[in-house]
């Protein structure tokens, strides 16, 4: 009996989700220290050298990222120390929260 074509689209769909990398998907309730290095308002960016991300599979390093919500930024500042949440949406790695550090 032929496949339908519709019945064809929806397998390689499926088996396209299938093959897809979990981590491009991924949020994960892991917290990670790091120190700020700048902070930018104006285009919702932090910098932070961070530990490693083991959710992510990322060795520690510095990196700038995009946060979720500009809120985020408000009691960061250069040279505080930071936990914070990361997670990986639409190719970009996107701090989900953040919390001063004692």
């Amino acid at each position: 009996m032929p496949v339908l074509p519709n019945r064809r689209l929806a397998s390689i769909a499926l088996l396209a989700l299938a093959l897809m990398p979990l981590s491009s998907w991924s949020q994960s309730d892991e917290k990670v220290a790091g120190e700020v290095r700048k902070v930018d308002r104006d285009n919702q960016k932090i910098t932070i050298k961070h530990g490693e991300i083991k959710s992510l599979d990322m060795p520690p390093m510095t990196m700038v990222f995009t946060v979720k919500d500009p809120a985020l930024l408000e009691a960061t500042k250069p040279g505080g120390k930071v936990r914070f949440g990361v997670a990986r949406e639409d190719g970009k790695f996107v701090v989900t929260a953040i919390e001063v550090a004692p």
